[in-house]
């Protein structure tokens, strides 16, 4: 079927099973109804396919047809706890919550599979404070889709038998495996990593088994813990020989009838600011500050102009989605002679950009603005650091006085944001300093200051921009969507909230979550607070439509301007040129979009989850080695429980545990309500906020976890 008869007859199968005197048929049944053409059926069929693997419709006795919620069933991805319980993620948006299973009602189901469950009773889940809340409660029926094909892991020896226990907490049984010499290049050892490909699992009493396909190395090898990274998430390493090659093909110098085409700007002082290590510069701004305002210009590198719709590099960017960055290596969506060297913005080299050219009056109001292609020839490449130091002092010369005029406009311009209702939802980050064979050494904890902030006011800026005129002149493109937050999440995290003693209003009214956001900054429970929001709000994702932004309050969004690492702003790029006074190139194909907007947001997602994975690891790595030595670590109580005490480590950003059972001989009194727990002989009592210095006692890299001991209260 083509693509605009497989939506009818998708629209048409999803109202027939919705309508009210439906009852359940099978494929050829329903086929018959629909008066699906014989030549057709075979697209049919797919289609009933892919509709039931998406959880739009699934199949009852003698394979029949219906939509989830007529037969109490609910389709979605498993979320185990390492606990064993686990909860089907609700993607219905109807606001009635997850749905709670059991360790026994999980069948062979494992941790993100996904899956269709029976819906067999409401039950009552304990809350935060002594509260309870109503949930459902279901039992898995069928599996959809495997998530763990392949699972890394590190290979033990019983008395009798090889497992291998899963790096991931949340696949809570230990794999059997056969060890046999000579199958592999290198026969595994225990203690080694490894990679195991998953056979059928039937008999949920019974440990799954496998196949060792891969040897990683020694686990504690310098190196190994990333690499298995890499392996359970199936990044890809290597690009295909017809990518390099196309890559190969494309010139490092441009030509002079492209100078010609395009507005010429290597005359203007444009500069970039990026991480010390970055090497993929995509975006470079400049500011011009005049009687009556600011002229902002935003220039973002022309990917577009090199990977071509349908080539080897436009499929490989595609199956990537985007980089990935790991403490020791990156992962690049595009070949290093394009995201290093073609398309990276270097100083003193002429490279071409797609550009956005903003006028403001002096309170920082757009007058106007206009796209074009354009060359440039940045005059610097700042670091964060530097433009920071830069930003403490008065400037010293001309480049430094183009770095102080595009603060002055970016304060201006994230004042005003604010005012509209954006949410501050920034975290900081710690990057892991790894020495020459990848061992963490250190650790460095960057803050979202000014010199962060300058570069992403105009980044947004240019965003919204194109999202507002890709909208408003009907062509198809990507956007960047967050949607307003389910209400029982919210209530729910409310309900944390108040359980650290802070008073919250309606936090569905935009200007309560700012008034809370602004009352827990720089407190000692703010991080635990600020990632428990995140929590609670649904996930950005990619989408066809531009259904706004809710974190950002902006009615129209997308990204645009890193087309080096992100296959979004790639498609948003080619939107982008046929806006243009000067036509070049065709936008996107409406027909794909929606499949390339999920799968790109599925990329994203295993990348953020990756990355964030391997800084655990690595600060796990530094911590495991300062046990050896003497040391003292400042921290705070961010979360008191009846086993024991959550301690943050500020400049780490690690959460660790004091467990009760190692203060003081004492017995301790656990206050829920309160956040306190306090000694019965000694009345000395622990409380959120309360700082305390403490020193690593052990860390654990199967449950990736630490425990503290506590050495003063502060």
């Amino acid at each position: 079927m083509g693509a605009r008869a497989k939506k009818s007859a998708e629209q048409r199968l999803l109202e027939f099973l919705g309508s009210p005197r439906y009852q359940p048929l099978n494929k050829t049944d329903l086929a018959r109804h629909l008066q699906i053409p014989a030549d057709e059926r075979a697209a049919f069929r797919r289609l009933l396919s892919d509709l039931e693997t998406r959880g739009k419709i699934t199949r009852i006795r003698k394979d029949r047809y219906v939509l989830p919620e007529e037969a109490d069933l609910m389709v979605g991805v498993l979320q185990v706890n390492p606990q064993g319980f686990g909860y089907l993620l609700n993607e219905a948006g109807d606001g009635l919550g997850d749905l709670f299973i059991s360790e026994e009602n999980q069948g062979t189901a494992m941790h993100r599979d996904r899956v269709v469950a029976r819906i067999i009773r409401d039950r009552v889940l304990p809350g935060r404070g002594g509260r309870s809340r109503a949930n459902r409660e279901g039992r898995v029926i069928k599996i959809l889709v495997r998530a763990n094909q392949k699972i890394v892991g590190t290979l033990q020896r019983s008395k009798n038998f090889y497992y291998v226990v899963p790096d991931e907490p949340a696949l809570v049984h230990d794999i059997y495996v056969t060890v046999q010499p000579g199958r592999l290049p290198r026969t595994p050892e225990v203690n080694d990593k490894v990679v195991v490909r998953l056979e059928p699992w039937e008999h949920r009493h019974v440990n799954p088994e496998g196949e060792i396909v891969e040897v990683l190395g020694p686990a504690r090898k310098p190196g190994v813990d990333v690499l298995s990274i890499v392996r359970k998430y199936d990044l890809p390493v290597t690009f295909p020989e017809a990518v390099l090659e196309e890559a190969e093909q494309i010139p490092l110098e441009i030509s002079v009838k492209e100078l010609r085409a395009r507005e010429d700007l290597r005359s203007t002082p444009i500069f970039t600011i990026d991480p010390d290590d970055a090497r993929d510069f995509d975006d470079a701004i400049h500011v011009v500050a005049g009687d009556g305002g600011w002229t902002a210009g935003i220039h973002i590198a022309d990917v577009s102009h090199y990977v071509k719709p349908g080539g080897a590099l436009d499929r490989e960017a595609r199956r990537r989605g985007n980089s990935v960055y790991l403490p020791d290596r990156v992962l690049p969506m595009l070949p290093e002679r394009l995201s290093n060297k073609v398309c990276s913005l270097r100083p003193n080299e002429d490279h071409l950009t797609k550009s956005v050219f903003v006028e403001f009056d002096r309170a920082g109001r757009i007058q106007q603005y206009r796209f074009a292609s354009t060359v440039i020839r940045s005059i610097a490449r700042f670091t964060y650091r530097q433009v920071f130091a830069i930003l403490q002092e008065k400037p010293a010369n001309a480049i430094e006085e183009h770095v102080h005029r595009a603060w002055q406009l970016a304060a201006i311009l994230r004042k005003r944001r604010f005012n509209h209702g954006a949410l501050d939802l920034d975290m900081p980050e710690v990057r892991v300093k790894l020495d020459q064979e990848g061992r963490a050494i250190g650790l460095v904890r960057e803050e979202n200051d000014i010199s962060h902030q300058l570069i992403e006011e105009f980044m947004l800026l240019a965003n919204e921009l194109v999202a507002k005129e890709t909208k408003q002149r009907l062509i198809p493109s990507v956007y960047r969507v967050h949607e307003d937050p389910d209400p029982q999440r919210i209530a729910e995290y409310r309900e944390q909230i108040r359980s650290y003693g802070i008073e919250v209003g309606d936090l569905s009214q935009r200007r309560e979550m700012q008034r809370f956001l602004r009352t827990v900054a720089g407190r000692a429970e703010e991080s635990a607070l600020k990632i428990g929001l995140l929590r609670s709000l649904r996930r950005a994702v990619y989408a066809p439509d531009p259904l706004g932004h809710y974190g950002l309050a902006k009615a129209d969004y997308t990204h645009f301007t890193s087309p080096i690492r992100r296959y979004a702003d790639l498609l948003v790029h080619r939107a982008f040129a046929v806006m243009l006074p000067r036509r070049t190139g065709k936008p996107p194909r409406s027909v794909d979009l929606a499949a390339t907007c999920e799968h790109i947001s599925t990329t994203e997602r295993v990348a953020a989850d990756a990355e964030r994975e391997a800084v655990r690891l690595k600060k796990l790595e530094y911590f495991a080695e300062i046990i050896r030595k003497p040391h003292r670590l400042d921290g705070t109580i961010v979360e008191v429980r009846n086993y024991g005490l959550l301690v943050e480590l500020k400049e780490a950003l690690v959460v660790g545990l004091i467990h009760i059972s190692s203060l003081d001989h004492d017995f301790f009194v656990f206050d829920p309500v309160g956040q306190r727990i306090t000694g019965r002989r000694s009345k000395k009592s622990f409380v959120v906020g309360d700082r305390v210095v403490v020193r690593v006692a052990g860390v654990d890299a199967f449950k990736q976890q630490i425990d503290f001991a506590l050495l003063a209260k502060q």
